[in-house]
């Protein structure tokens, strides 16, 4: 499980994803330089990716750790392996 400070550390950095995404509609409508809207881009990126990681490690930590300890871990397992398999870049 999580401690409060650490949800709350989860939510500030999805906030600050959502107020940046707010901030590139703006520079699209204002008809921003195409580059700088792209940086920005890859700044939520970095926080969505950073937020994900988050929720992953929580998750093996926790749902995965409690599933080894009670001989179910496949299912966790096999669910892990797929988020990796569909989501990572493959490229």
């Amino acid at each position: 499980m999580t401690s409060h400070k650490e949800d709350a550390e989860l939510k500030n950095t999805l906030k600050t994803a959502r107020g940046q995404i707010d901030g590139i509609l703006k520079m699209i409508d204002d008809e921003r330089y195409c580059i700088d809207i792209s940086k920005q881009i890859f700044a939520v990126q970095s926080l969505l990716k950073k937020a994900n990681m988050k929720i992953l490690r929580d998750h093996m930590n926790s749902c995965v750790l409690s599933a080894v300890n009670d001989g179910t871990a496949e299912e966790k397992i096999a669910e892990i392996i797929y988020i990796l398999e569909k989501y990572i870049d493959r490229t």
